[in-house]
This record gives C-alpha cells, structure tokens and sequence, in this order.
C-alpha cells in the first residue's frame, strides 16, 4: 500500500440528566412538540443568565476518569464562536483549553493485538436545535426545533491514533460500552445520544507527520456507516493524491443510502471559533478529595470484567467478551453463578446456557436458570460399550437410511438419532449419541 490512513475520532454523547446544562429546563423527549422545552437562556435571549449542572459536570469527568484522563483541577467554560441557524446564541458554551479531563488512552483489541488510542480530551458543552427541512404552501423551508439546544452533551476527542474503519468500530464498540456501565448515558444512536465524526487523511507510508489536511465526516449514527465512510474516504483521498491533488479540507456528511460521503462546507481551525472564557460562569475547582468519591463511584468496566470472568470462572475469552456486553446480562450471570454453587451448577456450563440459548435476563430468573442448567446436566452420560451395541441394532434394522447417508443425504442422520433414543428408552446426551453414530457409520 502506498497510503496510510490517519484517523482520529470526535463523539458526542448525550447525558442523562433530568434538567439541561445550563438552565432547569426538562431535557426533551421525542414525543414533545417543538419548541415547548425551552426559556430564556436556551433561546440566547438577551439577560438570560447560565448556571452549570452539577450532575451533569461530574458525569464528564467520571467518563474521563474511566478513559484514564488526568482531570484538571480548575477549569472552565469558553464561547466557541460560529453562527448557524440553530445556535441561538451565536456561540455554543463549550470546552478547549481547559476540559474537565485530558491525556488519557482506551487500549482496544483488535484481530488479538491490543493496541492504545490516546485520549486528547474529554469535555462538557450544549447541545444546539435541529433543523427540518420541509415544504409548507408550496415552498421550501428550512425549521428549527429549539427542544433539544442546551441539553447536556459530553464530546470525547480522540488523538489520530486509529488506522482503519475496522479500529474505529472496535474502539466505538468498547466506548459505548464503557459509557453504558457507567450509566450515564443509554448511548443510543438512533435516538442521537450518540453521534460519531471521524476525521480522516492519509500520508505516504513511512511518513511520520501528519497530513496537511483532513476531512470530517459528520454526524454518522452507526458504527457500521463510521467504517464505511472511512473506507469511502480512503479511496477518494488516495485517487485524487495519486493524481498530485491535495483533497480539500473540509466537513462532509454521510449519505447511507448512496454509501458515500457528500460535501457541506470548509472546514474550519481552531483559531476560527475565537475560543475565549465564558464570562457568566466562573471557573470551576475540583478538589482531590472530590475527584476521588467521583472515581469510587466508578463500577467495575467491561474490560476489567472481562478479565475477571476469564479468571475466576474459567471462562474462554470469547464467552467472556460476550456475557460483559451488556452489565446487567454480566450481573445475571454472576448471580446465577452465585446461586448455582449451592446446586453444583458449574460456571460454565450456565455460561453456555446463556449464550447458546442466547437467555435474557428480563425472561428467566436467575433461580429457574440454575434449574434448567441443572436439569440439562442430569442427563445421563451412557457407558460407550453400551451406546455402540444399541446403534449396530439400529443400523442393521435400517439399511436403507444408512445407504442413503453414505450416498450423501445427510438429513437422514436425525432419523437414525430418533431411533438410537427411542430403543435407549431414557433420557441420554444427544450430542453423545450423534458422535457415536457418526463414528459407526465411517
């Protein structure tokens, strides 16, 4: 390969939190009517004055502890400056100098190499409206929903330390994750709680310094169109720096139903929001104490957990991976393990309930879980000698189907397991019984 693909991500993640970032406003459902969840200081009115949520503050820096970030001990809020129609203020209350958390790394595993993306920084903004566009009489018309400006929203920047569309949907996946453990968020991207920008370029292999461009890709709301969108840009960049042209920098938006990203508009630096200290908040102090209780409340992350179950319950790493995906089926397990040792209900085994049966949490007790794994292991393993002598009966009572397996038709094989269990006149492991079978008819 002549390119190598550069690419670093920015997340947006909506909070959890019962009233908006810097008002009392209730934080919008999707079933209320535009424009009804507003007053003067989500609407930029002027002489309406912001304070800051406290619940919702203290959420960002949990999700920046839990990506190893260093907090900063003051910090602060900035006007980032740029008009567009659903930004009522003409500035967005956000975070760069100073984030609530900085410098940290999400180590992620991917095709069984482990690999550390850097974390640039973790911090707290407002969200803005949403614009519709529409048709009303006849005329094209652009509308603005001001429900969902000022809800809490935490944007994660990672360093451009990611390589592929495979990486970034890796290192979503754990984020989400880790975001959902810490509760949070719900992290859903269908409802726009989550929404992902990757920032791609690529660089002549061997080349230590970045790009001198890059290209955003906004607003994608699934891991599976982040990766698509990276390997679209991927080829676009490569073609046109074959040809000796620079691509554009700029912001693009991701068409799904073409699977191709689309022009918005040029992307703009740093230096063009004229970032500078929001002068109706103060700045914010965290003592060590206080960064400590946060950090306590911090639950055990899946990385962690999955360890753990790995150790403890001798589960494989891939049972492990699965059964953390989600903390409460992890707690399931882990109380039906609890639950089970009284019952000599092995780990494993109710593991593998779980997963080949693919059992939730909201479908069966814990207890009744117990049960059917026990049940499941009281079958009786049959002596070998035994099972042989019973399955040379069948295959000499049916010749037929056994030349019709040996001709290749397969399906035949459960007739003969059916009549294996049938002349065995109790309960027996079928999986015994088909491998022994299967080794008679060789």
């Amino acid at each position: 390969m002549k390119y190598e693909t550069i690419v670093g991500l920015e997340i947006h993640v909506e909070l959890s939190t019962n009233s908006k970032m810097f008002c009392a406003c209730p934080v919008p459902t999707l079933e209320d009517a535009p424009n009804t969840r507003t007053c003067p200081i989500c609407l930029g009115l002027p002489g309406a004055l912001p304070y800051p949520n406290q619940n919702a503050i203290e959420d960002c820096i949990k999700i920046g502890l839990a990506l190893n970030c260093t907090p900063n001990a003051k910090s602060f809020f900035e006007r980032k400056n740029y008009f567009y129609p659903d930004l009522a203020k003409g500035f967005q209350t956000s975070q760069y100098l100073h984030p609530f958390g900085e410098k940290g790394y999400l180590d992620i595993e991917v095709n069984g190499v482990t690999k550390r993306i850097g974390i640039t920084r973790v911090h707290m903004e407002e969200d803005t409206g949403k614009l519709s566009h529409s048709n009303l009489n006849g005329e094209d018309v652009s509308l603005i929903d001001f429900n969902r400006s000022g809800v809490p929203l935490v944007e994660i920047v990672t360093e451009p330390d990611i390589r592929s569309g495979e990486e970034a949907k890796v290192f979503l996946t754990e984020l989400q994750k880790i975001i959902r453990y810490l509760g949070v968020s719900d992290a859903d991207m269908e409802k726009g709680h989550m929404r992902l920008e990757p920032n791609i370029s690529l660089r002549p292999v061997g080349q230590k310094k970045l790009a001198k461009y890059k290209v955003e890709v906004k607003n994608i709301n699934s891991f599976k169109f982040v990766d698509k969108a990276i390997q679209f840009e991927e080829k676009r960049h490569a073609e046109l720096l074959d040809t000796g042209k620079i691509p554009v920098q700029e912001t693009r938006g991701w068409n799904e139903f073409r699977n191709e990203t689309v022009s918005q508009r040029s992307k703009e630096e740093a230096h063009d929001y004229r970032y500078f200290p929001e002068p109706d908040i103060p700045p914010i102090k965290f003592t060590d104490e206080q960064v400590e209780t946060l950090k306590n409340q911090i639950p055990e992350l899946p990385i962690q957990k999955t360890a753990r179950f790995i150790s403890d319950y001798s589960l494989n790493s891939d049972a492990a991976e699965i059964l953390t995906r989600d903390k409460n089926l992890a707690d399931y397990f882990e109380e039906t393990v609890e639950l089970g040792k009284k019952e000599d209900v092995q780990p494993k085994d109710i593991a593998n309930e779980i997963i080949n049966k693919k059992i939730l949490p909201q479908n069966l007790s814990a207890q009744d879980l117990v049960t059917q794994v026990k049940a499941a292991k009281s079958i009786a393993t049959l002596d070998p000698e035994e099972l042989k002598m019973m399955i040379q009966e069948v295959l000499i009572e049916n010749p037929q189907p056994v030349a019709d397996y040996k001709a290749g038709k397969e399906t035949v094989l459960m007739f003969l397991i059916g009549q294996t269990m049938k002349k065995l006149a109790r309960k027996a492991d079928m999986n015994q019984v088909k491998n022994a079978i299967l080794e008679a008819l060789k």
